[in-house]
């Protein structure tokens, strides 16, 4: 079964280190063949609390989302949001 990193943020106080994160998180994503569903955009929240931003990756396998999210690449890029945004983050098993 596929994987997937799920990420939703409730606020965002630095676009700044967003946007470095970003820069390294992708890179990141890259060497683990994931592949951006979501990323941003336009949303609606039709019931419970209205998020910012929302971001889903797909990669093939449950076990590679789990590497990529504990990969020394990943956690540097992670890293660089500390402080700076308050965002919920789950690896999810799907089809």
């Amino acid at each position: 079964m596929k994987g997937y990193i799920i990420c939703v943020y409730e606020s965002i106080n630095d676009d700044n280190a967003l946007k470095d994160y970003a820069v390294k998180a992708k890179e990141a994503v890259n060497k683990f063949n994931g592949k951006f569903l979501v990323r941003g955009g336009k949303n609606i929240s039709t019931e419970g609390k209205k998020f910012v931003r929302t971001v889903v990756i797909e990669f093939t396998s449950f076990e590679t989302a789990k590497k990529f999210f504990y990969s020394k690449e990943y956690q540097n890029a992670h890293n660089l949001l500390k402080g700076t945004v308050l965002r919920h983050h789950q690896i999810i098993e799907g089809s």
